[in-house]
């Protein structure tokens, strides 16, 4: 197993409930092993010319290169903005056990 195969997403929603709904349809759908819902956050930034200040609640996703396509499609349906921030970074380096059990709740499931 290669830690290049492993991917953290970062992404934010409007609200605690709809990340976890997000995060629950993720796992429950194959697509990331481990979701960390973060505290609340003010996220700055600028949309269709003007500065926004908007509260919102960061996702840490765990997940593979592999099942990265699915999530993407997932998290494009499923969140309610119009452009969502989905980045994902390259792991490095990490426990093996850790990352070899990411790799194994990543893998389609049977009887989809």
């Amino acid at each position: 197993m290669s830690t290049q195969e492993i991917l953290m997403v970062i992404t934010n929603l409007p609200d605690r409930a709809e990340a976890e709904r997000v995060a629950e349809t993720l796992i429950r759908e194959g697509a990331a092993a481990c979701i960390n819902i973060l505290a609340e956050c003010t996220s700055l930034y600028q949309w269709n010319g003007k500065l926004n200040h908007t509260r919102e609640v960061p996702l840490l996703i765990k997940t593979t290169r592999a099942a990265y396509p699915h999530l993407e499609s997932l998290l494009c349906e499923l969140h309610p903005y119009e452009l969502p921030e989905l980045i994902a970074v390259p792991v490095t380096t990490g426990l093996p056990a850790y990352l070899n059990w990411v790799m194994q709740e990543t893998q389609p499931r049977k009887n989809k």
